[in-house]
C-alpha cells in the first residue's frame, strides 16, 4: 500500500536541476548517517493530462522487497547516493495506486507514439527536471539504442550522449489502464490523422493496439475514420472481436459504403445480427449498397451526396454546401441538379458556383450532359473516365437517369492502387525536418 504526499515537495539538490533516469536507477539509497538501505528500483510519476507528469515518489529495492519511498523523505536526489531523512521505511511490498506510472517498468525501453512523425519509437532514456520546487518528467531520448562500440568510445560521458526531446511531443503507451485514463480527454494521439493512426495499429503489438484503440474509442467519429483506413483483413479482425452491438456502434459513424464493406467482411452468421442493430436509415443505405457487385460502380459509390432542385439559385446551392456538415468533403466538390423525380439534370462544380452570380439559377451554370455511369459499370472503366475528364466525383444513375449515388476519386484510387499500397512508406514532404538542429 502506498500513500502520496499531499504536496510533492522536491528534495534539495546541490547542483543539478536535470537528471536522466538511466543514471538514477540502481543508485544506493542511504539514511542520514550514510547507512545503506537499498537501491533505487523505479521512479513514480502521476500523469496530469496535458501537463508534465509529476514525480511523486520512488520505489526502492530493500532486502529483496520493493517498497515505497515518499519523495519528501529524500534529502539529495542528484548525488552518487540518494540520502533519506531517516531509516524508517514502510516495508510493506509496493503496490501501485491508480494513476501512478512507473518510469522504468512502464516507459523506459517501451514504445511511445512520436506525434510529429506518427511513428512508434522506443524510449532509450527519460529526462527529469526540477521546476518551481517540484520534479517533473520533461523529456524523452527516442533515438536508437547505441551500439556497443559507441558506448565504449563514449564511456565516462554518458550525460553528453543523451539527447532528449520534449515529453509533450510523445503519447505514452504505458500498458496500465487506470493510469492511462489520467492522460486527459484530449490525448495527443488525436492530433494524428485517421490514416496515421491506422498505420500505427498495423505496426503495434497486441498490447499497444489495445491501448491505441482504447484512446480512439473515446471519440466515435475518429474511431470510425480509423476503421475506414485500416486494411480490410485487419479491420475485420478487430471488429470481429467485438460484440454485435459494439460493431454496430462503430458502423453507424462510418460512411454507408465503408459500413457495407465492413459488414461484408464479417463471417456470414454475424452479418444479419449486426445489420439488425443499425438505425433504420443507415440499415437501408447499407442494404442497398450490399446489393451491388463490390467491383462495380454501384458497389463503389456512396449514397450520401448533395442534390438540389435544378431551379435553385446559386446562393441557395452554396448555402446547402455550407450546411452539409455530415457529408465527406470530397462529395461536396460537386452539386447535383435534379428534378422532382430525383433525375439528374446537371452537375456544377463548387468552383463554378463560387465564380457565378449568386442570383443565377443552378441549372444555368451546370454541365447539363455530365459524365455519368450506371451501377454495373466496371471499376476500371470508372477510373478511366475520371482520368480522361479530370473528375473528382462522378454520379451513378439508373436507366431513367435517377441519381443513385456518387463515386469520389479517393474511392477509385483505393481500389485501383496495388493491394499492398497501405504498407508502403509515404514520402515525406521536403520541409518535414526544416528547422531541426543538425
Amino acid at each position: 500500500m502506498t500513500t502520496t504526499p499531499p504536496a510533492a515537495s522536491a528534495p534539495e539538490t546541490r547542483q543539478q536541476d536535470t537528471l536522466h533516469l538511466s543514471h538514477l536507477l540502481k543508485r544506493p539509497i542511504v539514511d542520514r548517517g550514510g547507512e545503506s538501505l537499498g537501491r533505487l528500483a523505479d521512479v513514480i510519476v502521476r500523469l496530469r493530462g496535458g501537463d508534465y507528469p509529476l514525480v511523486t515518489g520512488l520505489v526502492a529495492a530493500v532486502g529483496g522487497r520493493r517498497v515505497y519511498v515518499p519523495l519528501d523523505q529524500v534529502i539529495t536526489f542528484d548525488g552518487d547516493v540518494l540520502k533519506l531523512t531517516s531509516a524508517r521505511l514502510d516495508l510493506r511490498h509496493f503496490e501501485r495506486r491508480e494513476g501512478e506510472v512507473l518510469l522504468k517498468a512502464d516507459v523506459l525501453g517501451h514504445r511511445l507514439i512520436d506525434v510529429d512523425t506518427a511513428r512508434l519509437v522506443r524510449a532509450a532514456d527519460l529526462e527529469l527536471a526540477r521546476r518551481n520546487g517540484v520534479w517533473i518528467l520533461v523529456g524523452v531520448d527516442a533515438r536508437h539504442q547505441p551500439s556497443w562500440l559507441f558506448r565504449l568510445l563514449h564511456a565516462g560521458s554518458r550525460e553528453q550522449a543523451v539527447q532528449c526531446r520534449d515529453w509533450k511531443e510523445f503519447e505514452p503507451l504505458i500498458g496500465h489502464a487506470s493510469s492511462a485514463l489520467l492522460r486527459g480527454p484530449f490525448g495527443r494521439i488525436r492530433r494524428l490523422k485517421p490514416a496515421q493512426i491506422a498505420d500505427l495499429l498495423e505496426e503495434a503489438s497486441k498490447d499497444e493496439e489495445t491501448e491505441i484503440l482504447g484512446q480512439v474509442h473515446e471519440d466515435p467519429e475518429l474511431e470510425a475514420d480509423v476503421f475506414e483506413e485500416l486494411e480490410e483483413d485487419r479491420a475485420s479482425k478487430l471488429l470481429g472481436a467485438r460484440s454485435d452491438e459494439e460493431i454496430a456502434d462503430v458502423l453507424i459513424h462510418m460512411r454507408a459504403d465503408d459500413a457495407a464493406d465492413a459488414i461484408a467482411e464479417l463471417p456470414q452468421e454475424r452479418r444479419q445480427p449486426v445489420i439488425d442493430r443499425l438505425p433504420a436509415g443507415v440499415r437501408t443505405k447499407v442494404l442497398t449498397l450490399m446489393g451491388f457487385n463490390p467491383t462495380s460502380a454501384g458497389g463503389l459509390m456512396g449514397v450520401d451526396y448533395l442534390a438540389v432542385p435544378s431551379g435553385t439559385p446559386v446562393r441557395a446551392a452554396l448555402a446547402a454546401v455550407s450546411a452539409a456538415s455530415t457529408l465527406q468533403p470530397e462529395a461536396l466538390t460537386s452539386v447535383h441538379a435534379v428534378d422532382e423525380d430525383n433525375c439528374l439534370r446537371g452537375v456544377a462544380r463548387l468552383v463554378t458556383l463560387l465564380q457565378s452570380d449568386a442570383g443565377t439559377s443552378l441549372i444555368d451554370v451546370c454541365d447539363t450532359d455530365p459524365v455519368r455511369v450506371g451501377a454495373d459499370a466496371d471499376v476500371m472503366d470508372v477510373a478511366v473516365l475520371m482520368t480522361d475528364y479530370n473528375l473528382i466525383t462522378i454520379p451513378v444513375v439508373d436507366d431513367r437517369s435517377q441519381l443513385l449515388g456518387v463515386i469520389t476519386v479517393d474511392d477509385v484510387l483505393e481500389v485501383t492502387l496495388p493491394d499492398d499500397w497501405r504498407r508502403r512508406e509515404a514520402a515525406e514532404p521536403p520541409d518535414a525536418h526544416h528547422g531541426e538542429s543538425q
